[in-house]
């Protein structure tokens, strides 16, 4: 996967430099970014959320970069806070395409890909799979965001892989999180591929909660315990986006 990710350059990429691959001597030399990983900044939090606007705007850096990715046929299939990397300026890079793949030639019945506790049930399943294993990732990104706290950080790796295939597991979404904000995750790690979003539509949507964060300082009270029917708007707003789209009104 070198050569690509090599043809792709984008601001929220982290840019190649220089690599070898001629045997024994196997290289890669990237950009310096000193402003260390989501995972070390999530850290220092001691498991704190990000404040929302925070936490929106970072997501919003990573929805753009993996747009960007999915858009030129490819999967990074190891998203997580780990490679998601900070400049100077704090602006997010996505990082390690080590073993991100073309979506058409991507094998499903490879040695295991990415990391247990971040990889969609397709996945770990050997299944086929697409793009949306990347959704999967970014729905525990933004948990993980949220709470401060690694996915399953009470199981080991593999307990965690047979809890989100024979259990259908989810880690538990705080209950003061805003119901928006909770849909998008659920959209995200959908059990069914088909049913997780696109990310040019997560893009959307997060500069739309974006928007409503700059203007009213909150996404919204909760309107009901359930949340379905906040759920249920989003999905439909969602649902009457297109690509070309390049703004209009939010869910409310």
């Amino acid at each position: 996967m070198l050569l690509s990710a090599t043809l792709m350059i984008h601001p929220g990429l982290v840019q190649l430099a220089a690599a070898c691959k001629t045997p024994p001597v196997l290289f890669v030399i990237t950009e310096y970014l000193p402003g260390g990983s989501l995972r070390a900044f999530l850290h220092k939090l001691e498991h704190k959320s990000l404040p929302l606007q925070q936490l929106i705007s970072t997501a919003l850096d990573i929805a753009r970069g993996m747009e960007y990715i999915h858009s030129q046929g490819v999967i990074h299939r190891d998203l997580k806070p780990e490679n998601i990397l900070f400049d100077e300026d704090l602006c997010v890079k996505i990082a390690d395409f080590g073993i991100a793949c073309e979506e058409a030639y991507c094998d499903a019945l490879a040695e295991d890909p990415g990391t247990f506790r971040w990889m969609a049930p397709e996945m770990i399943k050997h299944k086929h799979y697409g793009r949306k294993v990347d959704v999967y990732s970014f729905g525990l990104v933004l948990w993980e965001m949220l709470t401060g706290r690694i996915p399953y950080e009470d199981m080991t790796p593999i307990q965690a892989a047979f809890a989100v295939v024979d259990k259908k597991l989810r880690p538990i979404i705080p209950p003061d999180c805003p119901a928006a904000l909770r849909a998008l995750i659920e959209h995200c790690w959908a059990l069914h591929p088909d049913k997780r979003l696109e990310f040019w539509q997560i893009v959307k949507v997060l500069e739309q909660f974006e928007s409503a964060v700059g203007r009213d300082g909150m996404l919204g009270p909760v309107p009901n315990p359930t949340f379905l029917d906040h759920k249920k708007r989003l999905l439909r707003w969602i649902q009457k986006l297109k690509p070309s789209d390049a703004d209009g009104s939010g869910p409310t």
